[in-house]
């Protein structure tokens, strides 16, 4: 039998005709939203950074309805890339939640119209801390943008909902100028990959970005032999650690070579076999390396460029503290 649902009706194949051409139309006039806003920027969106860069405490993000939604979503992506922020309900500001301002603060008040009553009420207690505004409004003339040090305008020429009553194209160009916001300050601030890890450490993103040393088999369990080591020996260090492979230092421990099954094959077929042979004479010389606190998925991208399964991570010396498998990698969700 068939999927009936692959089998619309000719009733049913001119509704989804309908349906895709509202929804072509709703996003039509959002990118068209959204391309007006890049257009107009300006030297109030470099200020308004320059303002947020300047806090000494944290962003605190306001607004009410579906403004206020689209706030927690802001203040989540500014925390997540390394500016300190929260959410403040508007209206709960007013019954207690005010607490949540601190002196050293910076107050970015959202609302399209910018005539919000609890949101606007809320600009007095934050200039009695002595916090800078920064606004986001529809309306740069409104109660809310002449109250504020700067204003970034969010107008749009309409919304996609044909009753024009339902925020749609006015809260998409105001998210998106948020992430504008966040990702300006993370490449002022500086702010790296690893930065970025520290800050999501659950999930698959946080498997993504964890550091190889938290997933390296260290201490007593990392092999390692000398230059000199019979083979006999350098083969029991490799079964005993169970990685098919152990680094080989030099006297001074610095790590000058490494030692896998595959080099014990080849050699097998070149010698056919191992006695009288030390490590130095089978080693393959100058292993991959990379420092501690490398992101494991670089590690990763680094041995599927140059096709091999083990990375060794070494001081500033040179010295191994450590070794990265791709069996590490596939047993911690990294792969």
């Amino acid at each position: 039998m068939g999927d009936r649902r692959m089998q619309p009706s000719a009733g049913g194949s001119e509704r989804i005709a309908a349906d895709l051409a509202v929804a072509r139309r709703v996003l039509d006039v959002e990118v068209a939203a959204v391309r007006a806003l890049a257009e107009r920027l300006g030297l109030e969106f470099s200020r308004a950074v320059d303002l947020l860069l300047g806090c000494d405490g944290k962003v605190v993000v306001s607004g009410l309805g579906k403004s206020g939604i689209v706030c927690r979503k802001i203040a989540a992506t500014l925390a997540s890339t390394g500016t300190p922020a929260l959410f403040l309900h508007a209206a709960e500001g007013l019954h207690g939640d005010i607490g949540m301002l601190a002196r050293g603060d910076a107050f970015l008040a959202v609302s399209n119209s910018g005539r919000t009553p609890e949101l606007v009420a809320l600009l007095a207690p934050a200039r009695r801390l002595g916090l800078p505004v920064l606004a986001m409004s529809g309306d740069p003339a409104s109660p809310l943008a002449r109250g504020a040090d700067v204003v970034l305008d969010t107008s749009v020429a309409a919304e996609a909902c044909p009753l024009g009553l339902a925020p749609t194209a006015s809260t998409t160009v105001t998210l998106a100028l948020g992430d504008a916001l966040a990702i300006a300050l993370l490449e002022r601030r500086g702010f790296r990959d690893d930065d970025f890890a520290s800050l999501h450490p659950g999930g698959s993103l946080g498997r993504r970005l964890k550091c190889v040393d938290e997933l390296m088999q260290a201490g007593e369990r990392l092999p390692s032999i000398t230059l000199d080591t019979p083979m006999a020996e350098a083969v029991q260090e490799m079964s005993a650690k169970g990685l098919g492979i152990t680094g080989v230092v030099d006297a001074s421990g610095r790590l000058v070579g490494a030692l896998t099954d595959g080099d014990l094959r080849r050699a097998l077929q070149s010698h056919g076999e191992l006695r009288g042979l030390l490590a130095r004479d089978l080693m393959t010389r100058g292993p991959r390396t990379v420092p501690a606190g490398v992101l494991a998925e670089s590690a990763l991208a680094l041995m599927e460029e140059h096709g091999i399964t083990a990375l060794f991570i070494v001081d500033g010396e040179g010295r191994p503290t450590g070794v990265l498998h791709l069996h590490h990698l596939l047993r911690a969700g990294v792969v």
